[in-house]
């Protein structure tokens, strides 16, 4: 079978099945395995917003979006070309990546034969079904089973280990200027690692918020996880944090690694941060997962 993956969070899952033989296009964003970008053909590109302030990112996405423009730039005739039987994209959000109903048309006026799946997950169950999902469309239930399984199982050990002890209000900002709640999958993330989510929207968008509305939902500690940034980048943008909840503790957090993209590696966010909220009770979150962030001096 040959597939094409237009999401970030769809390429780990089909890395996750084994399927990586099989892929065949990918997008401009999808870095994780490495080679899925070097050896993949790349067929949705976009504006490369390394260099742009937070504040800069969130004028530019408004003014598109205002304007009806896209984001994402859809390769449709090197898409064509790669003759896929199965294309894996999403609707969930428009930020994130090209809808589900731009790769049908664009299918459509070229011509081209294709299963389109749609992965639109709104909670952390949701996520473990889309793997289900795609193991079902690609003929590997047995191995998405499996990896559901031992995900599930990982969850189950957190849950133990956290049972039963008092739970931090957490707020999680998922961008920093304006600063965003948290919402979809990732309030459960929380409550999966033994906190209390605040300031937040389980199961639907992020929306901007105000940091005087998170002062006033009296976090325990906020983990800064700005969508689209590993840890490095994430420990900058924290200190805007720290700036504007003085006396909060503030975590920064591998955000595209672990938080924001609906994948398998989300279980890996809920035990980083677990390690936060009960470093007595789990063990320590790998190098590179999560850092303290302390006030500039």
């Amino acid at each position: 079978m040959r597939l094409v993956s237009l999401l970030p969070s769809a390429t780990e899952i089909v890395y996750s099945l084994g399927l990586g033989e099989d892929l065949v296009g990918v997008t401009f964003e999808c870095d994780e395995p490495p080679a899925a970008r070097t050896e993949k053909t790349v067929v949705v590109g976009g504006r490369d917003t390394r260099g742009m302030t937070p504040g800069e990112i969130d004028s530019y996405v408004r003014a598109q979006l205002a304007a009806g423009a896209d984001l994402y730039t859809l390769h449709a005739q090197a898409l064509a070309d790669l003759r896929p039987d199965l294309i894996l994209t999403q609707d969930l959000c428009r930020v994130c990546a090209l809808p589900s109903g731009h790769v049908e048309d664009a299918l459509g006026y070229l011509g081209c034969r294709a299963d389109v799946l749609s992965l639109d997950p709104h909670t952390l169950d949701d996520v473990l079904d889309s793997i289900l999902a795609v193991g079902r469309r690609t003929g590997v239930s047995e191995r998405a089973t499996r990896l559901v399984g031992d995900l599930r199982a990982r969850l189950a050990r957190v849950a133990a280990a956290v049972a039963g002890r008092r739970r931090p209000k957490v707020a999680v900002i998922e961008w920093v200027d304006p600063p965003f709640t948290a919402g979809h999958w990732i309030p459960d993330l929380v409550s999966a690692a033994g906190g209390r989510p605040v300031a937040a929207r389980p199961g639907a968008p992020s929306v901007p918020t105000s940091w005087a509305a998170i002062a006033a939902a009296a976090p325990d500690v906020v983990v800064a996880a700005p969508c689209g940034y590993h840890l490095p980048d994430v420990i900058e943008q924290a200190r805007a944090a720290v700036q504007a909840l003085p006396g909060t503790p503030v975590w920064a957090i591998d955000a595209d690694g672990i938080v924001v993209r609906p994948g398998p590696r989300l279980v890996d966010g809920v035990e980083a941060m677990a390690a936060i909220f009960h470093p007595d009770a789990v063990p320590a979150a790998p190098p590179g997962a999560v850092h303290q962030v302390t006030a500039p001096s």
